[in-house]
């Protein structure tokens, strides 16, 4: 699938935009100076497929941390920062690979310039992240509330700073709550800038909110062509995030060397303990960088039929299945061998 095209920017080894990859972000949800704690949490997201991965940078320990947390890990690393321009330059100092920062919020103009000119110096790009609930206090009252076209002219004002500054290595961001909102300020955003887009709904909630609200937003988009890189919010621990984006972008046709889970919601006539292995099966996955399908089935009616489109399955009887692959029925296999074989299976395919 196309996207539409737009700058490439470059983020250490990664280029977003400019071509038809979506690349897979996070962030981390422990304080950076806790550079260890960090460093873990990182190294366990790249293991399930994160591309790109940003922290928070609220003070000087937390800049100075990027430093060593650079030096154990193997993706790309943005700092997040608010309002202190010294922030950005200490972040950029100790390696960081690319900012967020709001250039009309950093003070003078002078603070700018020398954001600016570090970037420059060191070829690192800046986020700007337009939030529906934080435009600033004339556009909120010029439209009455968050809209489109308010997050639009919020983020033309930033940008305008940083082209009269001649830098445009610049990814932009249009979040909301609203997914509704987000699909009208993006799509706004493709017609007006031709700056690669961070997608992205903002304060989803939990796995399940936001897996409902960021499919239709973000779904919607990118099938459509827009959007360069994804982050997918949910509450907790960054490791919910990345399962949601990857299936997302495989079932838009976006990504490749991802496995495919069938499984049926189970009924009456499914007469063993399904859900257990469904869940194990679901999870080992993540670790799985092949392009197959796994269908687990719950009963004879659907089962066999359904099975024999995938290339591994069980197709569940009563307290046992039978192994099918690519269609072809293998064994019996009682229930409580059931992960066993399939963690075997899926391992030598």
């Amino acid at each position: 699938m196309k996207r539409n095209q737009t700058r490439s920017v470059r983020v250490g080894d990664l280029v977003l935009g400019g071509n038809d990859e979506v690349i897979i972000q996070s962030m981390c949800n422990v304080p950076t100076k806790n550079a260890q704690a960090v460093i873990d949490q990182i190294l366990e997201l790249e293991k399930i497929g994160c591309q790109l991965i940003r922290v928070s940078c609220m003070d000087m320990e937390d800049a100075k941390a990027i430093k060593t947390i650079k030096e154990h890990i193997h993706i790309p690393l943005v700092a997040d920062i608010h309002f202190d321009y010294k922030l950005a330059l200490a972040c950029i100092e100790n390696g960081v690979d690319k900012i967020r920062i709001n250039p009309g919020n950093i003070g003078s103009r002078a603070n700018v310039e020398k954001v600016v000119e570090a970037c420059k110096a060191r070829h690192i790009p800046i986020r700007i992240g337009i939030n529906s609930g934080s435009l600033e206090k004339d556009i909120h009252e010029k439209y009455g509330k968050p809209t489109a076209e308010g997050m639009i002219e919020s983020a033309r004002r930033h940008v305008e700073i940083l082209e009269s500054l001649d830098f445009y290595d610049t990814v932009l961001s249009f979040k909301s709550s609203d997914p509704i909102l987000c699909i009208e300020a993006y799509k706004l955003a493709s017609e007006t800038f031709d700056y690669p887009l961070h997608l992205g709904v903002t304060e989803a909630g939990t796995t399940m909110t936001s897996a409902i609200k960021s499919s239709l937003a973000l779904g919607n988009l990118l099938l459509d062509g827009i959007g360069n890189t994804i982050r997918i919010s949910v509450n907790g621990s960054p490791a919910k995030e990345i399962p949601i984006v990857k299936e997302l972008l495989k079932d838009c046709k976006l990504l490749k060397n991802v496995p495919d889970l069938v499984a049926c919601p189970t009924c009456g006539r499914t007469q063993w303990d399904m859900e257990p292995v469904v869940n194990w099966v679901e999870d080992y996955l993540q670790q799985i960088n092949k392009t197959m399908t796994v269908a687990i089935m719950g009963c004879a009616v659907n089962g066999p039929g359904e099975a024999k489109h995938a290339d591994i399955a069980i197709a569940g009887g009563k307290d046992e299945g039978l192994l099918i692959k690519k269609g072809q029925v293998i064994k019996k296999i009682p229930q409580d061998q059931m992960i066993a074989v399939l963690k075997e299976e899926i391992d030598k395919f």
